[in-house]
């Protein structure tokens, strides 16, 4: 079934068949299948619990932090903190996660922590005004603006099919460590914003991105870095009018976190969340194709926690 006879199909089943399907595609990532305790988890997946202290459940089946970082390394983490919305929107990643991650790397001996974002609005505001530079900074990290053209440098996309070369933030290219740390969310251009997409934040230029094809551009920009993980908020879920969001947006109370070292992966989880398919979203199908990962959740070891 291809996404326009999908979409006809829903609105034909109404609300109650609608959510039936959306629970369907969410069964894909919590069925209780082959999962092996005794190997390093693809994937960790948690619900039930407030944004930090799943965090704090979820990095122990890594082994803890210390797993990452190491004594003396700089770390960089990247949030989405793209607009200028308070935390109820759940347009930026949850301030208390971000604050609970910088905890954990300085913890487990980071020399420093940064964190940034090229915000879509006024940087400055939608640093303060997401909570995300006080939470930040009460955490102990550096918090760096993204919106000087000057923060960022020309670098070649090796392996890029559509993005060859682009200015990327000084911060990815320098760091020891890069833990991207993204808010699941609708997004009106490329369907779905999650971790793939939120490398838009490491760039200068994302106007490219659109002119030359945005899941092309989107996998691409993904080969500049591999992030050591991948942490993805999806507690309150925007379900429309994303990605800033609006009065009449709706939205999903998953309670959710994930995290893995396949970004790959976490998009493929993150769009069974959303109640949609692998398929729905191009780029994470080009991901695949770049080596950047593995979207069939049934071959992967899912670590599935419950608070």
């Amino acid at each position: 079934m291809d996404r326009r006879e999908f979409l006809r199909k829903m609105v034909g089943l109404g609300a109650a068949g609608a959510a039936l399907l959306m629970d369907r595609g969410r069964g894909l990532l919590w069925a209780q299948d082959k999962a092996d305790a005794a190997v390093r988890p693809d994937l960790v997946a948690i619900k039930g619990g407030k944004p930090d202290a799943m965090f704090d459940l979820a990095i122990k089946e890594y082994g803890g932090m210390e797993s990452f970082v190491r004594k003396g390394q700089t770390v960089v983490i990247k949030p989405n903190i793209g607009w200028d919305q308070g935390p109820e929107m759940a347009a930026n990643t949850d301030p208390t996660l971000v604050k609970r991650i910088v905890e954990h790397c300085l913890n487990a001996g980071a020399k420093k922590v940064y964190v940034f974002d090229h915000s879509c609005d006024s940087g400055a505001r939608s640093y303060k005004n997401s909570q995300i530079e006080r939470h930040a900074k009460d955490g102990g990290a550096e918090v760096v603006s993204g919106d000087s053209s000057s923060l960022y440098q020309e670098t070649a996309v090796a392996g890029g099919k559509t993005l060859k070369k682009t200015k990327v933030h000084e911060l990815i290219l320098e760091s020891d460590v890069f833990i991207n740390v993204p808010i699941l969310k609708n997004h009106s251009g490329a369907g779905m914003t999650c971790a793939m997409k939120n490398f838009m934040g490491i760039v200068w230029d994302r106007g490219e991105f659109h002119l030359k094809g945005l899941d092309a551009c989107i996998a691409d920009a993904c080969l500049i870095r591999r992030p050591a993980l991948n942490v993805v908020d999806a507690h309150k879920v925007m379900m429309s009018g994303g990605p800033r969001g609006y009065a009449g947006s709706r939205f999903d109370e998953q309670k959710m976190l994930m995290l893995s070292h396949d970004i790959v992966a976490i998009d493929a989880a993150s769009a069974a969340v959303m109640g949609k398919k692998v398929s729905d979203f191009g780029y994470i199908d080009k991901g695949v194709e770049r080596g950047l990962g593995r979207s069939d959740l049934s071959n992967l070891n899912i670590r599935r926690l419950t608070t």
